[in-house]
Parts: structure tokens; C-alpha cells; sequence
């Protein structure tokens, strides 16, 4: 647990926040493919606090359609030399947690790792790996807001001004 002083109220913020992947598994309308895959949300809190030998793969639900997976066991971490990504992934329409997936023997994906930085989801989508982003849950929303409004100020835009790269007097030849 860290203290945080945003304004004049002093905060005790979770260091790590335990959470859990939901995996869907949907069948295929394509010839050529069987299912398909997809992060569908992940869960904060209780869910994701399971020990690691009880983490792993549990099926949550199952109908005609798909079969929902909870993928239990990981830790959100926030850093704050990425509170700048945090920042911009807050701003926008839809902010997203981002789940690193990597293929299985049976080449079905498995969770990694969760976080919110794109940056950082970038970095593992360059070097192969599969990027699932989802909602953010609200108490995760709350918890990332806290800890980039005590430790990061967006820099001010400002228009840069032209400089004359020609000596004075003319042209150069």
C-alpha cells in the first residue's frame, strides 16, 4: 500500500490490484477456421486473488454459441515512468485494459499478462505476441486515475515558432 496526496486528500492506493482474464471461445463461420478467440473483459478484486496453485483455467460459461474461460492469478502493476500512457489511455472515448495472449501447444491463446499501457501493449504486439484490449473495470479506472493525477502532469502544447534558417541579407548561394 502507498499514501498518495491528490489535492488535499491523502489516499492509501493498492501497489498491485489482483485480477482475472475472461477468455470466449466462438465457433467459426469461416471454412478455413474452427474458433475463434477473444479477451471478452477481465474481473478485479476477489476473483483475481486466487493463490497460484488454484490459478489457471476454469470454465464459466457454455452455450450453443461460445465457452467462456476465467483465466485467474494475475497482478495489474502501474509504474510511473508509464503514467504518461496511462494518462492518454484515460482521455480517450473508450479507456481499455490490454491482455497479452500467446498460443498454447493446441495453439489456443493464453492470457500473460494484463496492463494499461499501450505503450507496453505495443512493445508485444511488435515482437509477436496477440493484444486483447477490454474495458476497464470502474474500481481499476479509479485506482489508475489516483495514481497518475499524484504522479504526473501532462505537458503544456504549444506552437513552435519559425525560425529563419537564411543569413540576413539574402539568400544563401
Amino acid at each position: 500500500m502507498s499514501k498518495v496526496t491528490v489535492g488535499e486528500v491523502v489516499q492509501t492506493l493498492p501497489d498491485e490490484y489482483p485480477v482475472s482474464v475472461i477468455m470466449e471461445r466462438r465457433c467459426s463461420s469461416n471454412p478455413w477456421i474452427d474458433e475463434q478467440w477473444e479477451a471478452v473483459g477481465i474481473t478485479a478484486g476477489e476473483a483475481g486473488s486466487l493463490s497460484a496453485a488454484a490459478a489457471g483455467r476454469v470454465k464459466i460459461h457454455e452455450d450453443d454459441q461460445s465457452t467462456q474461460y476465467l483465466y485467474s492469478g494475475f497482478v495489474l502493476r502501474l509504474y510511473a515512468d508509464e503514467c504518461e500512457s496511462y494518462y492518454h489511455n484515460l482521455m480517450t472515448r473508450t479507456p481499455r485494459c490490454y491482455v497479452v495472449a500467446r498460443p498454447d501447444e493446441d495453439e489456443v491463446p493464453v492470457p500473460l499478462l494484463v496492463g494499461l499501457s499501450f505503450d507496453e501493449a505495443h512493445a508485444y504486439l511488435e515482437a509477436g505476441d496477440t493484444i486483447y484490449a477490454v474495458d476497464i473495470p470502474p474500481e481499476i479506472y479509479r485506482w489508475c486515475e489516483a495514481f497518475v493525477l499524484a504522479r504526473y502532469v501532462p505537458e503544456r502544447k504549444y506552437k513552435r515558432k519559425l525560425k529563419h534558417w537564411a543569413p540576413e541579407g539574402g539568400c544563401p548561394e
